[in-house]
């Protein structure tokens, strides 16, 4: 499925698409392309560094922390993280980087469980393996099945305890994540107002709809198609992930033409594991020369991915857990 140039410009405008270049901590110009946030406001860059089990494949905490100061050092201001990615090690990594350095870097972890009782000292724990006193955004991460969102959502529930940790400080934003059921985070975005969301988005998972191929019913539609339109609508701020499918999808297409099929969506920022530097430096290339994808070009990309790796990754995301 591909959008037509109205409503491309329309739901860029929605997502945060308006692109600038970034004020370097030092007063130099970095060059590299921003988007606000949707609606809290904040302009980030147009590309994150992700750190889940790509970042945990630097061998040790040294290597790690080189990587991500090195993608400071380059104009990347979106952090993202989570509590489960080895049990807070991404996140104390990540600490150790920014510590001297968080101003202008927009932080970014997830919280896994779904006891609510244990939320806060979950979250606590976050807070100091990162350093901080306040998280820009936590996201309730990996958004699953119906029953799923019913347990996020009951009474004394992580969103409910959410909410209370943003009135307390302990975040500025509230988020959701998924990579499994574009129907059920479509409910979770138009029941609740979150300020952002984060979803597998990618050519191969657009198109098949009603095929047979696709092992889990829930996955025969999209992100984009289902889910996406819910958060351009409500001004949420937008984060792209899967972007490489963990590399599967790099047979199939260079990764420019992955990339850049993400981030030509109206989203705000595509989050990318990058576990060598050369992938830092490859990555901060490709984004600093990014130009919005023509229509024409999405539609045959997509068409041409999803025929081959949709069902297979429909069936990956159906179990994946990034931890």
């Amino acid at each position: 499925m591909s959008i037509s140039r109205r409503e491309f410009i329309e739901s860029t405008a929605a997502g945060g698409l308006a692109v600038g270049a970034l004020t370097a901590a030092d007063g130099s110009r970095t060059g590299f392309p921003t988007r606000v946030l949707g609606k809290t406001g904040a302009r980030v860059s147009i590309l994150a560094m992700g750190g889940g089990s790509r970042f945990l494949m630097y061998p040790d905490d040294d290597q790690a922390v080189a990587a991500v100061k090195k993608v400071l050092d380059l104009g990347i201001t979106y952090i993202d993280t989570a509590d489960d990615y080895s049990n807070h090690l991404s996140e104390r990594r990540i600490g150790m980087a920014l510590k001297g350095r968080r101003k202008g870097i927009f932080l970014a972890t997830k919280l896994s469980n779904r006891d609510g009782a244990e939320s806060f000292r979950i979250v606590e724990e976050s807070l100091k393996s990162l350093q901080v006193d306040q998280i820009d955004l936590i996201h309730i991460h990996s958004l699953q099945t119906p029953e799923d969102l019913e347990k996020i959502e009951a009474k004394g529930g992580v969103l409910e305890q959410l909410m209370k940790m943003r009135d307390q400080k302990m975040t500025r934003f509230i988020g959701i994540t998924s990579h499994y059921d574009p129907t059920v985070l479509k409910t979770a975005l138009e029941r609740h107002d979150f300020d952002c969301t984060q979803m597998a988005l990618n050519g191969a998972l657009v198109g098949m709809e009603g095929s047979r191929m696709v092992p889990n019913p829930a996955m025969q539609t999209s992100f984009q198609t289902v889910a996406l339109p819910v958060a351009n609508r409500k001004k949420m701020g937008v984060i792209a992930m899967k972007v490489f499918a963990q590399e599967a999808l790099l047979a199939g297409a260079p990764p420019n033409k992955l990339l850049y099929y993400s981030m030509s969506l109206p989203v705000t920022t595509a989050v990318v594991g990058m576990p060598k530097l050369e992938h830092i430096d490859e990555n901060v290339r490709l984004a600093k020369a990014f130009q919005p994808m023509p229509k024409d070009e999405m539609h045959r990309l997509s068409g041409m991915l999803s025929k081959k790796y949709k069902a297979s990754l429909d069936r990956l995301y159906r179990d994946h857990v990034d931890a």
